[in-house]
């Protein structure tokens, strides 16, 4: 097995649009409240994604994720919230520090923004899709952060030829850290309490 395609099957492992939430989010069974409380919390992982492409050199592409991180603020104003700097939910926090450690150095940083990068697009195209046909009714500051990344193509081909010129040491510190992120992912999402109504409630971060 390549190094490319160990990350792509540490990946598939926790593909996200097999989550519950996502689900959820497009079958429309997810109700407003958590969809405002996903906004608040994740927010804090989107503000630090330039970190892992400065450390890759690529001070363009962190340019890009800043300019996202305002279209994410848009995202939960219009959800009637703000992020928050240090998130309630603990997987959330977890998923935040994952991040930062594994920006630090650009072989982990590769491998952790390779777990994020490859499933963006297609989670954003069903996000969108979802909030199109289950939401309408929300303001229109929920939509561009999404459309700004659905069918989004490049960032994940630019980490893999990155990976590819990296040692053999180095590669298979960047699968490890593909394979951090991706449960960290997943584990942030499984932290956000809902359930399947449309109630107005706003619940709180359950405890671990």
């Amino acid at each position: 097995m390549t190094t490319i395609q160990a990350m792509r099957a540490a990946i598939e492992k926790f593909d996200l649009l097999q989550h519950p939430f996502y689900r959820a989010w497009s079958a429309g069974t997810l109700p407003e409240s958590a969809l405002a409380t996903y906004a608040r919390e994740y927010g804090a992982f989107i503000a630090v994604l330039d970190r892992g492409w400065r450390t890759l050199g690529e001070e363009e592409s962190a340019a890009v994720e800043r300019e996202h991180v305002s279209l994410w603020n848009d995202f939960a104003c219009a959800l009637e919230t703000s992020v928050v700097a240090t998130p309630e939910c603990a997987a959330v926090r977890a998923l935040v520090d994952e991040a930062q450690r594994s920006f630090a150095t650009p072989a982990t940083a590769a491998g952790a923004l390779y777990a994020f990068e490859l499933q963006q697009p297609k989670t954003a195209e069903s996000k969108l899709a979802g909030l199109d046909t289950h939401y309408a009714s929300l303001a229109s500051g929920v939509r561009p952060y999404f459309q700004a990344h659905a069918g989004e193509s490049g960032e994940d081909v630019m980490l893999e030829n990155k990976i590819a010129g990296m040692s053999d040491a180095d590669q298979d510190a960047a699968v490890a850290a593909c394979t951090r992120m991706s449960k960290a992912l997943w584990d942030a999402l499984s932290d956000i309490p809902w359930t399947p109504t449309h109630s107005s409630a706003r619940p709180d971060c359950m405890a671990n």
